[in-house]
């Protein structure tokens, strides 16, 4: 078993849609790593292509030079997607209740998880969803930091350094047959920890695993 029952236990067990219901139209992550995911999207991302961006909201951070042919949203509320300029359409869905994803096999060419992978209580059922909406060589591109909604996401990755986090989005990778071997992207802060225990913060460390269906 990828997760036991107890890593993917939530401090706060009431409804995700409850939680979600109220729009949040703020960036979680500082600039620097909005920068750096743009920057990953417009090397690995391919023009006139078809994405979904999934566990979105109102911002999507994809290149604004680049010209998509469908960019396709999911996300928990309604206001926040429908704000999002970069949607082509979008859907609301609890995936912790309902994995299975509204759309066709092999549709999309790029998949886009930005900072929403630590919320996933049943990560191999989404990843064995993408790995089928996606085209043969479709990438997918799972980005995150050290930042949460810490009562949503689940003890696994409450309870692990950066490090281990990584590794458990390797392995959400490598539980589906047909993935490529997962590639780690990270850029972490090297501010001396002395000036961080002044309470002078470092920038939001920058990690993505990036994986293609073969």
């Amino acid at each position: 078993m990828l997760l036991s029952p107890h890593q993917r236990e939530k401090l706060d067990p009431g409804n995700d849609q409850e939680f979600y219901n109220y729009p949040r139209f703020v960036t979680h992550v500082d600039q620097g790593f909005i920068d750096q995911l743009s920057n990953l999207y417009q090397e690995r991302l391919q023009p006139q292509t078809r994405i979904l961006d999934l566990m979105s909201s109102w911002v999507s951070h994809l290149p604004d030079e680049v010209e998509f042919d469908h960019i396709e949203g999911h996300g928990m509320n309604q206001e926040e997607l429908a704000k999002n300029p970069r949607l082509d359409h979008y859907f609301v869905q609890n995936l912790n209740e309902n994995p299975k994803l509204p759309l066709e096999d092999n549709d999309f060419d790029a998949v886009l998880i930005a900072v929403s992978v630590q919320y996933l209580q049943y990560p191999e059922a989404i990843f064995s969803e993408i790995h089928r909406i996606l085209k043969p060589g479709g990438i997918v591109i799972v980005s995150f930091s050290n930042r949460m909604f810490y009562q949503k996401a689940i003890s696994a990755w409450r309870d692990g350094t950066d490090a281990v986090r990584i590794q458990f989005v390797k392995n959400y990778f490598r539980s589906i047959s047909g993935f490529s071997k997962p590639e780690v992207v990270m850029n972490v802060s090297t501010l001396p920890s002395f000036l961080q225990m002044l309470g002078m913060m470092g920038a939001d460390p920058f990690y993505a695993v990036i994986s293609q269906k073969v």
